[in-house]
């Protein structure tokens, strides 16, 4: 009985020895999001915000664009993204108006796609008053030349000077045509080179650059910092018509749980959900089931 007394009590001595010399990280705790303990489950986190662009959801919005909007913060976006359908980017709301819905729904227009070529003084205006931070020029079509890409950037550069003096923030939006080979390079790069970063962000829309073929993850890492938001929407696999690949979230080939983690880390900020094509549904009803991927998704 003593004996086995004995070796009860070196047991619990060992241990605590064993104990004592166990390096710290295996105690402690995370302390940011996403951070694990050392010899822990990796764990995972999800977006705290999200948001959609408002074209997505276009027949509605013109309808009724308050019942719309609030219909979408119901389904869990707390950002939106708006365009210009006819009615301004307030959508003929004047701008208290526009703010009390805001609050109300407990939702923040971070951005809007505008017609930056006309009138950028009056929207950026409009646009402070409301407390949007970006305006975003959607399209500039295929250009003839590399030449013609880089007077287009000029053109971005001093339409960033204009909303600097708003306290707005100038983007653009590609889509697939700038990330087509053109006299040896990408339109998007010269885009990207003759930019100045402290007055031109970008938005990636990377359904566009995912059915150019380029790899998105590549492309952001090619040039950290300069991609703010993004428009997450989803392509079937395949090739065929770029147009005609758009399913809802979770139904295609982009890794977008690797590829919010790897967009965060090259200074993403904004994640909005874009859907320009309707397999199955309504628009409202993919809105709401790209909600619900977004909220569960794991990354």
């Amino acid at each position: 009985m003593k004996n086995q007394r004995r070796k009860f009590i070196q047991m619990g001595a060992m241990l605590g020895v064993g104990a004592a010399f166990m390096p710290l990280q295996f105690c402690a705790a995370p302390k940011k999001e996403g951070e694990v303990a050392v010899g822990e489950a990796v764990a995972k986190s999800k977006l705290e915000s999200f948001g959609i662009q408002l074209y997505s959801v276009k027949e509605d919005m013109a309808t009724d664009a308050q019942a719309t909007m609030r219909a979408l913060a119901g389904y869990g976006y707390k950002q939106l993204e708006g365009f210009d359908g006819g009615k301004g980017i307030l959508w003929g709301m004047q701008p208290a108006e526009f703010k009390s819905l805001m609050s109300e729904t407990g939702t923040s227009m971070v951005a809007s796609h505008a017609n930056v070529f006309e009138n950028l003084d009056a929207q950026a205006a409009q646009a402070a008053e409301v407390g949007i931070k970006y305006l975003i020029c959607p399209w500039i079509g295929a250009q003839k030349s590399l030449d013609d890409y880089k007077k287009i950037a000029d053109q971005f550069n001093q339409m960033g000077e204009t909303l600097k003096s708003h306290g707005l923030r100038f983007a653009y939006h590609n889509h697939d045509y700038s990330f087509v080979p053109q006299e040896g390079a990408l339109g998007q790069d010269i885009l990207m080179d003759n930019t100045d970063p402290a007055l031109v962000d970008f938005e990636m829309d990377i359904y566009w650059v995912h059915v150019a073929g380029i790899n998105p993850a590549e492309y952001l890492a090619k040039y950290p910092g300069r991609f703010r938001l993004c428009h997450v929407k989803d392509a079937e696999a395949g090739t065929g018509d770029p147009h005609e690949r758009g399913v809802l979230l979770g139904a295609g080939e982009i890794p977008y749980a690797d590829l919010i983690k790897q967009s965060k880390d090259m200074g993403m900020e904004y994640f909005i959900v874009e859907q320009e094509r309707f397999p199955t549904g309504t628009p409202m009803e993919a809105a709401e089931a790209n909600a619900k991927y977004l909220s569960a998704l794991e990354y």
